[in-house]
């Protein structure tokens, strides 16, 4: 499998950052973010069960058009 790198945070040094990619054969967003905190947990918990196989990430505001583009991407407006 190889990702399509979308966008690193740009507010951080590039190292261990949320990052947004696009995998090209199932057109899937593959997003790292910081890991939520308990209360944040706690919160989306009551929507329904998170199953081991899923987790609650964060990705900061400012990583929106990041989102935006991969979207895009993921839509098959532009696999490069």
């Amino acid at each position: 499998m190889k990702l399509v790198f979308i966008a690193k945070d740009p507010n951080t040094n590039g190292e261990n950052c949320p990052t947004v990619w696009v995998d090209p054969e199932t057109r899937d967003m593959v997003i790292q973010g910081w890991k939520a905190d308990a209360d944040t947990e706690a919160e989306c918990l009551t929507s329904g069960h998170i199953p081991e196989s899923e987790a609650i990430v964060r990705v900061p505001a400012r990583m929106v058009a990041a989102i935006r583009e991969a979207c895009r991407v993921a839509e098959g407006a532009d696999i490069r």
